[in-house]
């Protein structure tokens, strides 16, 4: 089971898990600036209700891409949390990824420098 992780807007997320390259189910979550405290229970949500348990989770995938700086970072910081505490891949949409000994792990690319002030 792959579970797909999108934090790249700052007014949503999306959760998907697709096995055998098929979409089981998906869902959106209005976060307004809200993903930190909103993502692991949403993730948790999704995995219940198909009867899923998260060591059934055998690959991680984040949307590395997006506008919002911290909704964006949280989402990859969570994969990458994910797939090391899991002992599973971690992949970015865009397929880039930066493999370290036998661990993978994502790094956002952000659209523009932070802006904070």
């Amino acid at each position: 089971m792959k579970l797909y992780i999108d934090t790249s807007k700052n007014e949503h997320f999306s959760l998907s898990l697709i096995k055998n390259d098929k979409e089981i189910d998906s869902i959106e979550v209005e976060s307004k600036y809200r993903q930190c405290e909103k993502l692991l229970p949403e993730i948790d949500k999704i995995l219940k209700k198909n009867n899923l348990d998260i060591k059934d989770i055998k690959e991680v995938e984040v949307n590395d891409e997006g506008e919002g700086f911290s909704a964006l970072r949280i989402g990859v910081v969570i994969a990458n949390a994910l797939s090391y505490a899991l002992g599973v891949p971690c992949k970015a949409k865009s397929g880039e990824e930066i493999k370290l000994e036998n661990y993978s792990f994502v790094k956002p690319k952000y659209k523009a420098e932070p802006n904070i002030g």
